[in-house]
């Protein structure tokens, strides 16, 4: 029971900062709404981490596909630590 509900705190943090990603990359769409006080605590979230993909993927004319990439690679992650999770609790 304990192990499940791991998973769905994991599964909670996971899905809460792919939302902030796509918040932010919303908010950069609105210069006005990137300066506000949220936009700032977003980019002070977000911004290292996009940063890894955006020193890798360079801009496709206009368009940053960092972000996407950014989200797939976070559920990526997501799956195999959830895989890693449950091997070290059935293990035991």
């Amino acid at each position: 029971m304990t192990f499940y509900i791991i998973l769905n705190y994991v599964d909670l943090a996971f899905t809460v900062y792919s939302f902030m990603l796509v918040a932010y990359v919303l908010l950069s769409w609105v210069p006005a709404a990137q300066s506000s006080a949220f936009g700032r605590f977003l980019e002070r979230l977000c911004e290292p981490y996009l940063g890894l993909f955006r020193k890798i993927i360079p801009p496709i004319g206009m368009i940053d596909i960092s972000p996407i990439v950014a989200i797939f690679m976070l559920n990526f992650i997501k799956n195999g630590l959830f895989i890693v999770l449950q091997k070290l609790f059935f293990m035991f």
